[in-house]
């Protein structure tokens, strides 16, 4: 019928008779499909509209890319959302903040290091440099008009979740002293990266020299001399960091020692074809004023960072155990290091490792391989015993002097949270993961209601683009927010026995891949052996994939009301839009006309 009320008609074509306002029997039935109830119940509908979605308070820890994704997308989907997103540092950017060592650059191609929705056609380098990269994500902050929700130099020291309330009670140091916050949800965006430690070798403290870690860079220039010009430099480790802290100081120092304990593979350039296509035979490259006003044209530009991302993702199968392309992999990378490595050939059989390509983070490392070659750089494969006052010795008792020790060795990568984050019935999470850490999917802890990640334990990836990993972690936290939001849940648990199946699902998965045989990484926590904590357990696309739809039935929930029907959540029957009277939005379903294809 035209009106939408619909009657039941005893036969077809017959209107149906109506005694005391109810159907009567047909065939000795009653005419209900169900008893009448014979008890009125005290149940009353919600006095809102099904769209009237419940106000919320939610706390992002961390600025980095993370942090700011979640900044732009959570006001985007949601409604009824307070915001807040506390930065421990001073700045926005996360590790592109905090790092500000000579040489910092990102090392996958950073056309696939931006975000997918803000594509930047100016990037100088293949590889761009650390303040681009900085300055690249301050301007999105600004374009987003993030900094209404961003308190810097505010550290979340405590994180307790109250049962009663549905809130998890937060306290947070920042230049006003110490306060409380109490929110509804937190997301976690701090990252595996963040948390730097000096290494654990005697004697560090008793240097009279400077010494400086990679991750807290403060060297400052006198003038316009590099604070290393013309000075003997140490550089501990054969990281990331190390690989391009040497060959950017090595130039203006009187002499660069680099101290090595392991191998480590030195990658061809990642996405090559189109560094091939621009600088042949070369390791990087620098882009023209020509080609960045080529990249001005978005039907080009989205072309070519198509082909780059389709390039990155052609090449899991290096992470698998006897895959042809980590044969070649390991063939290619072998005799590019070994030519580099001309001019001193001993240090190639020190430095290329036994172990598969892949199995510990893989660098590009332009320059660093020429850099070892350089007369006024040496290479030291010994362990170091003690650190001097004046310098370093080894343990075969060789002393050298510095006036400068860089400490290039990593992150504290257990993912173990530095400050207490109490969950239900009391347990901290520094006690779940003394061992190691277990999640759900990457995002989510058993005991730890309203609490989710991003780019937490197993979020990194061994190729392809980890930017669109994240974007696409946080829209799956966000549906999980909106639907305690529009559920009116106090709050979403995922079950015990679904961490448990993902974490035998891990173990299982990464006895198959080459991140299993013996190598120290941060991949194991710095372990050679052991579990893997940092990696996603597929490939880029796969994790993609995975997150695209959350699985409800995996998660507990908790209702906000004390009200026994499930549909509280329905209202009053009404929608914002008729309620309130709001011309032109009553019809919204015709803006969501989704076309079929016509077949041919």
């Amino acid at each position: 019928m035209a009106t939408g009320v619909h009657s039941l008609a005893p036969e077809v074509g017959q209107t149906p008779i109506i005694v005391n306002g109810e159907i009567p029997a047909v065939n000795g039935g009653n005419g209900h499909s169900h008893p009448t109830p014979t008890t009125k119940s005290d149940f009353k509908v919600g006095e809102f509209a099904i769209d009237e979605d419940r106000p919320i308070r939610v706390a992002v820890i961390g600025a980095g890319y993370s942090g700011i994704i979640a900044g732009i997308r959570l006001p985007q989907r949601l409604k009824n959302v307070e915001l807040v997103i506390y930065e421990k540092l001073g700045g926005v950017g996360g590790t592109w903040f905090a790092n500000r060592y000579p040489g910092l650059a990102c090392d996958i191609p950073a056309h696939s290091y931006q975000l997918t929705f803000e594509p930047n056609p100016h990037w100088s380098a293949f590889y761009a440099p650390g303040p681009e990269i900085r300055q690249y994500l301050e301007g999105v902050v600004e374009k987003y008009k993030l900094m209404r929700y961003i308190k810097l130099n505010h550290e979340m020291t405590t994180a307790k979740w109250n049962a009663d309330t549905g809130k998890w009670n937060l306290t947070v140091i920042g230049p006003e002293g110490e306060f409380e916050d109490n929110v509804d949800f937190v997301m976690n965006c701090v990252g595996g990266l963040s948390r730097w430690d000096w290494p654990d070798i005697e004697g560090l403290e008793n240097f009279k020299g400077k010494r400086v870690h990679s991750a807290q860079w403060d060297l400052q220039k006198e003038g316009d001399k590099e604070p290393w010009e013309g000075k003997n430099v140490a550089v501990i480790g054969v990281g990331s960091s190390a690989i391009q802290i040497v060959p950017a100081i090595h130039y203006k120092a009187a002499k660069v020692v680099n101290f090595v304990r392991g191998k480590t593979w030195i990658a061809a350039p990642f996405a090559s074809s189109e560094i091939q296509i621009r600088n042949p035979g070369g390791d990087t490259h620098h882009f023209t004023e020509a080609e960045m006003r080529e990249f001005e044209d978005p039907e080009y530009y989205a072309d070519f960072r198509h082909r780059l991302e389709d390039e990155l993702n052609a090449v899991h199968g290096a992470t698998q155990r006897g895959h042809p392309i980590q044969a070649a992999a390991v063939q290619i990378f072998k005799e590019a290091m070994i030519k580099k490595l001309e001019k001193k050939p001993w240090i190639a059989e020190h430095l290329v490792p036994t172990f598969p390509v892949a199995c510990r983070r893989l660098t590009p490392g332009p320059g660093y391989l020429e850099a070892l070659c350089a007369d006024n750089v040496d290479f030291v494969p010994k362990h170091i015993k003690r650190i001097t006052e004046t310098g370093i010795e080894t343990v075969d008792g060789q002393h050298l002097d510095f006036d400068i020790i860089v400490c290039a060795t990593g992150y504290d990568t257990t993912f173990r949270p530095r400050h207490p984050v109490i969950g239900t019935g009391g347990v901290n999470l520094q006690d779940k993961w003394k061992d190691h850490p277990v999640t759900y999917l990457t995002m989510a802890v058993d005991g730890f209601p309203n609490w989710f990640y991003s780019l937490g334990p197993n979020s990194a990836v061994g190729s392809g683009s980890l930017l669109v990993l994240m974007e696409r972690e946080i829209e799956y936290i966000i549906k999980i927010i909106g639907k305690a939001q529009k559920e009116r849940l106090k709050s979403i648990e995922v079950k015990k026995e679904a961490v448990d199946d993902f974490d035998e699902y891990l173990d299982t998965y990464f006895q198959q891949t080459v991140y299993s045989q013996k190598c120290r990484s941060w991949y194991k926590m710095g372990k050679e052996e052991g579990r893997v904590a940092g990696l996603w357990p597929g490939s880029t696309l796969h994790a993609l994939l995975a997150f695209k739809n959350p699985r409800w039935e995996d998660f507990n929930y908790e209702p906000l009301e004390t009200k026994k029907n499930r549909f509280y959540w329905l209202g009053n029957g009404w929608t914002v839009a008729e309620r309130d009277g709001l011309v032109g939005e009553r019809a919204w379903y015709l803006n969501e006309i989704d076309y079929p294809p016509v077949p041919k």
